[in-house]
């Protein structure tokens, strides 16, 4: 594990923070790359979660978009907890998402995360065009970096709120007629990340939709 000093910590939205930490030497990863971190507190060192960098390889610092759960005393809680030039632990980044064609690109909540590099790599690059974001949320609040993403030229985004019902969202839960009404042509790459449930809904109703199973992308 790697020892990395906190160097910025921001709100993002009411429960999700960006931390900004120094770049351990030697840490080498791609874009949709993800890490293990854990605490560095007694106790706490064996406890890691999994954590996708929205930042890109060529910065010097690494970036991390986290949401905290304060319904449990979990290392997501203790993380929002923590300050600027406190230490955090970090392994070696592990591969989630490669992208290789313009698709559609399906996320639930914190799991835009990986998506984020992804897109900030390909609008850099001048490849955004063809791209397309279903990004599901509880309430137009709990968007993250909604200004950014809408912001970015080239992207097509339709948001999906379960718990509001809002000008310029589509209300409800990602289904069949959705995603036809989003996607008229089917014959696509799909990326998916999201909570575990989302993830399994929405690959049920793209098999019924008759979207091939190598088509699809997602995390585990």
């Amino acid at each position: 594990m790697h020892k990395a000093t906190i160097l910025k910590i921001d709100q993002v939205t009411h429960d999700v923070k960006r931390f900004r930490l120094v770049e351990p030497e030697g840490f080498d990863f791609k874009v949709g790359d993800a890490t293990e971190i854990a605490l560095d507190e007694d106790g706490w060192r064996d406890e890691t979660r999994p954590f996708t960098m929205t930042s890109l390889p060529e910065e010097r610092t690494l970036e991390f978009t986290i949401k905290g759960y304060p319904d449990h005393d979990g290392v997501t809680e203790r993380l929002h907890n923590l300050k600027e030039g406190d230490h955090v632990l970090i392994a070696d980044p592990f591969k989630t998402f490669r992208y290789d064609e313009p698709g559609v690109f399906i996320a639930g909540g914190a799991g835009i995360t990986p998506f984020l590099a992804i897109f900030r790599d390909l609008e850099k690059k001048g490849k955004l065009n063809g791209n397309q974001l279903i990004f599901a949320n509880k309430t137009s609040e709990d968007i993250i970096y909604r200004k950014e993403l809408e912001a970015m030229d080239g992207l097509k985004i339709d948001h999906v709120l379960s718990d509001e019902d809002t000008a310029g969202s589509h209300h409800g839960m990602i289904d069949a007629d959705m995603i036809k009404e989003f996607v008229p042509d089917l014959d696509r790459r799909f990326y998916l990340c999201g909570p575990p449930p989302m993830m399994e809904a929405v690959q049920e109703v793209l098999e019924e939709l008759g979207v091939k199973a190598d088509s699809v992308e997602f995390s585990d």
